[in-house]
C-alpha cells in the first residue's frame, strides 16, 4: 500500500516543487507570498485530516467485521461532512483573507501578491474536501492503484498548466502567482470529477446512496470523535508554522521565502514515511476490527522500523546537500543562507518526526486519536512561548528557533511511543475472546 501511496505523493510533490520553481522566477517577494498564503494549506490539512481519520477509521473497522453496510453508510455521511465542512472553510476564508494576508508578510507588496494568490487557491482548497474522503474511503478498503492513477493525472494537468498561466505563454494570459493557484484549481477540479466517476462506473463496495445524504448525527459524532483529535493535531502544528513566520517576518521576505523553499523540500522528503503512514492506519484498523491482535503489533513495529530507517538515511541527504536543494528554486544568496541553514538544523529531528508520524496512524486505525493531540500539544508548548519570548532578546539569531523546534520534536517522540505502548496495552487484550456474530 505505501509503495502506491509514495507513488501518488511523489508525483503530487513534484507538482509542488516545480509550482514553487516557476514562481521563483517571478521573484522573492512572489516565493515568500506563496508560502504566506500557502500556510492556508495546514488548516485545510487539519480539516481534511478530521475528515479522513474518521472516515478511514469507521470503514476499516466495518471491513474487517464484514459489515459492508455500516462502511457504505459511514461513507455517504462523510462525502455529506466533506461539503458542508469545505463550504464553511471556503466562507471564513475569503472574509479574513484580507486580514490574514496584512498580519503575515513582511512587505506590502508580499501581502498583494498573496491577496491575489488566494483568490483562486481558496477555491482550489475547498475542493480538496470531497476528494480527501473518496480516497479516504478507497484507502479503507485497500484500494490505492486507483486513486493513484487519478490522481497523478490531475498533477500532469497541474504541471502543463502552471507555467502556461504564470508566464502567458502563447494564447494564455500572463496572471503570475494568480496563475498558480488557477492551475491548481482547475487540477482539483479535474480530480474531483475523475474520481466520482470511478465510483459511479468501476467501485462496487462503496457506493453513492443520495437516500443515506440526510444527517445522521450518531454517525457524525462517530467520525468527529476519532478525527477531531486527529485534525486538532493538525491544527496545533499550523500554529507552529504561523509563529515561525510572525517571528522570521522582522527578517524580511528573504527570510520568510528561504523558509517556505526549506520547508517545502522537506515535506518532499517526508513522502516515504508520510506514504508509510497513510498505510498503517487501515492495515491497523481493519486488523483491530476483525480481532487480530498478533497482526496489529506486526504492523507496528514494522511501521515504526521502517520509519527510523527510511528517516536516518534522509536525514544524511539533508544535512549533506542543503545547500543544492535550496540553490534549484531560488539564486538569491539571502534566501539561500536562511533556508540552507533551516534545512540542516531541522534535518537533526527527522528520525523523531518519522517515529511520531508512524504512532500516530496507528492510534488512528486503534481508533484514538487523543493521545497523538497530546503528543503534539507537548510540542506546541515546549515551542511556541520560548520561541516567542526569545525573538524578543538581544542579539536573537533565527537559528535558535531550528534549535528549539529539534528539541522539542524528540521529546513529542519519546511522548507518544509511551504512550502507544499504554494503548496497546489496554487494547489488544481480544485474543481469547470469540469474534460477535454478525447482527
Amino acid at each position: 500500500m505505501a509503495s502506491f501511496l509514495a507513488v501518488s505523493m511523489l508525483v503530487q510533490t513534484l507538482y509542488l516543487l516545480a509550482d514553487l520553481y516557476w514562481v521563483g522566477h517571478l521573484g522573492k517577494e512572489a516565493i515568500a507570498a506563496v508560502g504566506v498564503a500557502g500556510n492556508l494549506t495546514m488548516v485545510v490539512l487539519a480539516l481534511t485530516q478530521m475528515l479522513g481519520v474518521g472516515t478511514t477509521a469507521l470503514i476499516a473497522q466495518a471491513a474487517g467485521r464484514k459489515d459492508q453496510a455500516n462502511a457504505e453508510e459511514a461513507f455517504n455521511q462523510s462525502l455529506v461532512m466533506s461539503f458542508c465542512v469545505g463550504a464553511f472553510f471556503g466562507t471564513v476564508g475569503f472574509l479574513l483573507r484580507d486580514v490574514y494576508c496584512h498580519a503575515l508578510s513582511a512587505d506590502q507588496l508580499t501581502g498583494r501578491l498573496a491577496k491575489e494568490y488566494l483568490n483562486w487557491f481558496i477555491p482550489a482548497m475547498l475542493l480538496q474536501f470531497p476528494l480527501v474522503t473518496l480516497g479516504s474511503s478507497l484507502r479503507a478498503t485497500g484500494i490505492v492503484k486507483p486513486a493513484v492513477g487519478l490522481q497523478v493525472l490531475s498533477v500532469i494537468l497541474n504541471m502543463v498548466l502552471a507555467p502556461l498561466f504564470i508566464f502567458g505563454i502563447g494564447p494564455w494570459p500572463r496572471l503570475g502567482v494568480t496563475g498558480a493557484a488557477l492551475a491548481t484549481f482547475v487540477s482539483i477540479l479535474a480530480a474531483d470529477a475523475l474520481m466520482l466517476l470511478y465510483f459511479e462506473k468501476s467501485y462496487h463496495y462503496l457506493r453513492l446512496r443520495p437516500r443515506q445524504w440526510g444527517v445522521q448525527v450518531k454517525i457524525w459524532w462517530a467520525m468527529l470523535k476519532i478525527g477531531l483529535p486527529a485534525g486538532a493535531e493538525f491544527a496545533l502544528f499550523s500554529i507552529y508554522v504561523f509563529v515561525v513566520y510572525a517571528i522570521i517576518r522582522q527578517f524580511g521576505a528573504a527570510a520568510q521565502a528561504g523558509f517556505g523553499i526549506g520547508a517545502r523540500v522537506m515535506q518532499a522528503m517526508f513522502l516515504p514515511v508520510l506514504a508509510l503512514s497513510f498505510a498503517v492506519s487501515p492495515v491497523v484498523g481493519q486488523n483491530f476490527g476483525g480481532r487480530r491482535a498478533d497482526r496489529v503489533r506486526h504492523s507496528v513495529f514494522a511501521a515504526i522500523g521502517l520509519a527510523a530507517a527510511l528517516m536516518a538515511v534522509l536525514t544524511i541527504m539533508a544535512g549533506a546537500f542543503a545547500p543544492f536543494f535550496i540553490r534549484g528554486f531560488s539564486g538569491d544568496a539571502q534566501v539561500i543562507a536562511f533556508g540552507s541553514e533551516y534545512l540542516r538544523i531541522v534535518s537533526l529531528n527527522f528520525l523523531a518526526s518519522g517515529i511520531a508520524f508512524s504512532c500516530s496512524s496507528i492510534f488512528q486505525g486503534l481508533g484514538n486519536t487523543v493521545p497523538p493531540l497530546l503528543s503534539t500539544g507537548s510540542r506546541l508548548l515546549l515551542f511556541a512561548l520560548p520561541a516567542i519570548l526569545i525573538s524578543r532578546l538581544p542579539g536573537f539569531q533565527i537559528r535558535q528557533v531550528w534549535y528549539l523546534s529539534v528539541m522539542s520534536q524528540v521529546i513529542q517522540a519519546a511522548v507518544i511511543l509511551l504512550l502507544l505502548r499504554r494503548e496497546l496495552g489496554r487494547k489488544l487484550r481480544f485474543d481469547e475472546a470469540p469474534l460477535p456474530a454478525p447482527a
